[in-house]
């Protein structure tokens, strides 16, 4: 259920994020379906000590095993366009229906020496940030140097059509859904070809291949590279991206 606070988003100025430099954030971006739980249950399973999950703010309703305060902080509309009024946000945008948003204080919480997070740890640890595009540029924008220069990993699908494929093959989500996040993939992968966009990228055709370059990528021994992006399949993202546009 909802809450109607702020849900652990006590107002911190992006002015006092002091981020020691062997600690600047990673975030990763990548379109739904393509691996990011997978891939950063290892990472974390690997190092617990030293990397942690900035927990987002969401609208959405909690699913089925999701506990506030570990996926996400399940807030009410209100109490989500209260914390925006008042700044909290890194970035925020919404998708289906809901809002989500990447407050400056869970940031702060995971990077500052000291702060007990829901697992006892009170070590400071490096960031790791899951949001979409959008919100890639308004760091970019608007908080580049706040979090020290942030490492930017892409994380992409083999192609534009298995990922398709992997969405429709699961049967968990209504066809509705399924379109939504096809469109979204569209202009995620359609940003990530622009040139800057990503520092790495990383096409997750294989699970411990991909895991090993996202090891590389956290642990300082790949900053700059990785795969090449898919080929872009033109008409079927085109059509993915206006079929969420005309609705």
């Amino acid at each position: 259920m909802a809450s109607n606070t702020t849900s652990g988003a006590t107002l911190t100025p992006a002015s006092s994020l002091n981020i020691p430099a062997d600690k600047r954030p990673i975030v990763i971006f990548g379109p739904s379906g393509v691996g990011k739980s997978t891939l950063l249950k290892k990472l974390f399973a690997e190092f617990p000590n030293h990397f942690g999950f900035s927990v987002s703010h969401t609208t959405r309703a909690p699913r089925p095993g999701e506990e506030d305060g570990v996926a996400y902080h399940f807030v009410t509309p209100s109490a989500f366009a209260s914390l925006v009024e008042a700044g909290a946000f890194l970035e925020h945008a919404s998708f289906g229906g809901n809002s989500y948003g990447t407050t400056i204080q869970a940031v702060a919480d995971v990077s500052t020496e000291g702060v007990r997070g829901k697992s006892g740890d009170t070590r400071a640890r490096r960031a790791i940030l899951d949001i979409d595009a959008q919100g890639v540029r308004i760091i970019k924008a608007q908080h580049i140097e706040t979090l020290s220069r942030p490492l930017f990993i892409f994380l992409s699908p083999p192609s534009f059509s298995a990922l398709k494929q992997r969405l429709e093959g699961r049967g968990t989500e209504a066809p509705d859904s399924i379109r939504k996040r096809l469109g979204m993939a569209g202009n995620e992968l359609a940003y990530a070809r622009t040139p800057g966009a990503a520092d790495v990228v990383i096409v997750n055709d294989d699970v411990e291949r991909a895991y090993g370059l996202l090891r590389l990528a956290c642990t300082g021994k790949l900053n700059q590279g990785g795969d090449q992006l898919p080929a872009e399949e033109k008409e079927l993202e085109e059509e993915a991206r206006l079929a969420v546009q005309v609705q």
